[in-house]
């Protein structure tokens, strides 16, 4: 699988919840970090969002905001409107005058990762991502939003898993948005997927995680010096390319361990270690306890899924 499909399989987005946002008049509503990554789509009026200290930026219709981590934010009618305390709720809300037809609609919602890798997500993205509808990309969004509202609201069989597959159709198109090229982003895969270069080094790790690479080897793929490759990853990743490596086995040990079922002869051999023993060192090493005691810790928990 490519780097990004490999990260959607470890998160197992899950226990999905979606509500109607409503709004009429002024109003501001100032919501606590939450945690679990949240999204929201405006689907007619607008309104002013303004996560911790940052500006506010505008939500028009058909907008699409994802939050990946929830950190605290302000939703305003206009900016400078005075807020008050809110919550997260799995029902509906409702903002400003109680009375007659809303001049605002948002569908809002939240989801649950994996424990053990849910700090993936929020190490690869941006804390906010605004896909404007003004461009014309929020279309595909709008259709797999509009069908994870029909699955929450109906009792159908196999609605958990057409649920948990929505969310990563949903998750993946926010990693391969177009205007990711032009946003800031912070050092990390993301950044490194926009660079052609890096790309195909970090495809050629992640398609064969148990080969022996070397800088050399991955130099070579993205057409470049060793040295000038090196400087580059480092820059645009924010680590060496053998410590992106290590940490990304580390990642895949976590979760076959949290998962059980695997000799930790088997693990080592399908992640790059010559022996079990030298990837219990390294695993102790980087993660501060045995494999051991770190599979017990997690097989049959309440979230490792």
């Amino acid at each position: 699988m490519d780097p990004f499909s490999d990260i959607i399989s470890l998160l197992r987005p899950h226990a999905v919840f979606s509500k109607p946002i409503t709004g009429k008049g002024e109003w501001g509503v100032r919501y606590p970090a939450y945690g679990a990554p949240g999204f929201a789509i405006v689907l007619s009026g607008q309104c002013w969002l303004a996560v911790e200290k940052d500006d506010p930026v505008l939500l028009a219709r058909s907008d699409f905001v994802l939050l990946p981590a929830s950190p605290a934010f302000d939703m305003l009618s206009r900016p400078g409107a005075r807020c008050v305390a809110g919550q997260p709720s799995a029902t509906d809300i409702r903002h400003g005058d109680p009375d007659g037809e809303p001049d605002f609609r948002m569908l809002g919602g939240s989801f649950r990762l994996n424990p053990v890798n849910a700090p993936l997500l929020v190490a690869l993205l941006p804390k906010i991502i605004r896909i404007s509808a003004a461009n014309g990309s929020t279309g595909r969004l709008a259709v797999v939003i509009d069908l994870i509202m029909e699955e929450c609201a109906a009792s159908r069989p196999g609605r958990d898993m057409i649920l948990e597959r929505l969310l990563e159709v949903l998750l993946m198109e926010c990693l391969r948005w177009p205007g990711a090229a032009a946003t800031t982003l912070p050092t990390g895969l993301l950044a490194g997927m926009q660079d052609a270069a890096l790309a195909r080094a970090l495809n050629a790790m992640h398609a064969e995680i148990s080969a022996g690479w070397t800088v050399a080897d991955l130099a070579k793929l993205a057409g470049m010096s060793r040295s000038a490759f090196a400087a580059r990853f480092s820059a645009v990743i924010g680590c060496a390319p053998m410590e992106y490596l290590a940490r990304w086995r580390m990642t895949l040990a976590k979760d076959t361990l949290s998962r059980g079922g695997t000799s930790l002869d088997r693990l080592a051999e399908d992640i790059g270690y010559e022996s079990a023993s030298a990837f219990s060192t390294a695993f102790r090493r980087r993660v501060g306890c045995p494999p051991g005691a770190f599979a017990r810790s997690r097989v049959d928990t309440p979230q490792a899924r």
